[in-house]
């Protein structure tokens, strides 16, 4: 890992994921999907249905990069997510229940360090957004994250979803950037890795005390949470 004075003589531009880095997507999905669940009858755990459901999801973003046929939307992607659990948890469901489901992803509150955390590093940092959401789902998520990051970046953009490298080359292009200037920060192992191999710095924020793994694209920071990137930024 990189000493961080060397880190921040080395970059013009901090990046970061969206859910799970600055808003705790498993948290609020929980909470949503509870009384939903109680409703419907269901006996199961909810944080178990809604780890299935992320699981499912992620699973069928790769194949949309991989199979390379044209971007399906993350909207799109995570109402079959969900679908695709509740039918395996016999649930019966209509589609505006599923929408439903899927729209509370814009609602989602940070986690309790990230708002006074930003504010810190926005005092001597460029800050964007780069997540596998759409765009409008980005932009209403900005109501409730509360934060002017200087660009949010959809991955619509690259027409790939993370850790494809065309999403951070895109992304580079569109901060006019070069890659090696920009910090990505995500709780994501997979992420992370995809940002290093493009040529980006990155910063693992190990929310969960996991090994990041053995792989060359080791990070340059990793951290317990944004608070303690601050002190190592500032």
């Amino acid at each position: 890992m990189l000493n961080s004075e060397i880190i921040k003589q080395q970059i013009d531009f901090l990046s970061f994921d969206q859910y799970g880095t600055i808003v705790d997507i498993q948290t609020g999905l929980v909470e949503f999907v509870t009384p939903f669940l109680i409703q419907k009858g269901w006996q199961g755990d909810p944080h178990r249905f809604v780890t299935w459901w992320r699981r499912v999801h992620f699973e069928n973003s790769m194949i949309d990069s991989l199979c390379d046929t044209g971007h399906t939307l993350y909207r799109v992607i995570s109402g079959g997510a969900v679908s695709y659990v509740m039918d395996r948890a016999g649930i019966e469901f209509t589609a505006i229940e599923v929408e439903t489901l899927v729209s509370a992803i814009e609602r989602l509150r940070p986690f309790p360090e990230v708002p006074a955390a930003l504010k810190r590093l926005a005092e001597n940092h460029k800050m964007a957004i780069l997540s596998n959401g759409d765009r409008d789902m980005l932009e209403a998520a900005q109501a409730h994250i509360r934060f002017p990051f200087d660009a949010t970046i959809s991955v619509q953009e690259a027409g790939y979803y993370k850790p494809h490298h065309r999403t951070y080359e895109v992304a580079s292009d569109i901060l006019n950037t070069a890659p090696e200037r920009i910090l990505h920060i995500a709780n994501h192992v997979f992420d992370c890795i995809g940002a290093k191999a493009a040529g980006l710095k990155t910063a693992f924020i190990n929310r969960h005390d996991r090994s990041f793994g053995q792989t060359r694209h080791q990070p340059d920071i990793m951290v317990k949470n944004i608070s303690e990137l601050v002190d190592l930024l500032t």
